[in-house]
């Protein structure tokens, strides 16, 4: 077995040649392609590399520094050559997110190479949909695009919306006034605001769905069910073929929501995060 680790020197060239075998099984590497998209034009910073077995792409890793390295599904045997390879790219991580067994096995190598340790930071689930069930009590209300004078609010939901999950993020405000110019992100609104949501990336022929926030008094309400059901929808209706999401396996009120509006199990995914020994 000849395994080879690939490094690209932008997103553009990484898609070029991985592009065909990511979007075989697209929803489950819908992360990848995002991140991949969304950062194409600007790049310099990434780290993008196939896995290759002679020849053949059997996995892939990005990272979009400072934040967490991505990986796909890599074969055991080679996890040890991507480990020497982001080695000689970085001599710290903040941890890294992706499939279980590939996930962990880079972890457990990466803290013998390093002196640091491994911590099991949130298991979530991958759920994909191509047709919503809608929720069997609709929550009063309606949805609408959210705008520039929603900003302020928007940006501190997806504070809060961070701080709740751990997600790596960007600055809420940047986040904020760059989703909302693309018309990324939305509101539930009954007499006022009650739920984000948004897309988290786009792949050729699905999204991602994410930043889903509902602030605590306005929770039990159906807002979130009624908000996901009707963007997942709309974005259906724009041309996407599927509406794929995360949710936290902690969690398993939202994990039945999701369920109830049609999203099926993909796959499983784990963030582990890296802790320096002092």
């Amino acid at each position: 077995m000849q395994i080879c680790i690939a490094r690209h020197g932008d997103a553009q060239t990484f898609l070029k040649r991985a592009l065909p075998w990511l979007v075989q099984t697209e929803a489950e590497h819908a992360l990848v392609l995002g991140l991949a998209h969304r950062h194409a034009p600007l790049s310099d910073d990434l780290y993008v590399a196939t896995v290759e077995q002679n020849g053949a792409i059997v996995g892939c890793a990005l990272r979009t520094p400072p934040r967490k390295l991505v990986l796909t599904r890599i074969p055991p045997g080679a996890i040890d050559a991507l480990v020497v390879d982001v080695a000689a790219c970085y001599d710290h991580l903040p941890g890294v997110f992706g499939p279980n067994a590939a996930t962990r096995e880079f972890a457990r190598q990466w803290c013998e190479r390093h002196d640091c340790s491994a911590r099991d930071a949130m298991t979530q689930r991958l759920y994909m949909l191509d047709r919503v069930i809608p929720p069997p009590r609709r929550a009063a209300g309606s949805m609408r695009f959210a705008t520039p004078e929603d900003a302020g609010l928007v940006a501190s939901w997806i504070a809060c919306f961070t701080a709740e999950t751990g997600v790596d993020a960007a600055s809420p405000r940047e986040v904020a006034a760059a989703r909302i110019a693309a018309r990324e992100l939305v509101l539930w609104c009954d007499d006022g605001p009650r739920t984000l949501a948004g897309y988290s990336s786009r792949s050729p022929n699905g999204v991602r769905i994410g930043y889903v926030y509902t602030p605590p008094e306005w929770r039990r309400r159906g807002y979130a069910s009624a908000c996901v059901a009707a963007l997942s929808q709309h974005a259906l209706d724009e041309g996407a073929r599927f509406c794929c999401l995360y949710t936290d396996l902690a969690n398993p009120k939202s994990n039945a929501i999701y369920r109830r509006l049609g999203y099926d199990h993909v796959c499983d995914a784990i963030c582990i995060e890296f802790v320096a020994h002092s």
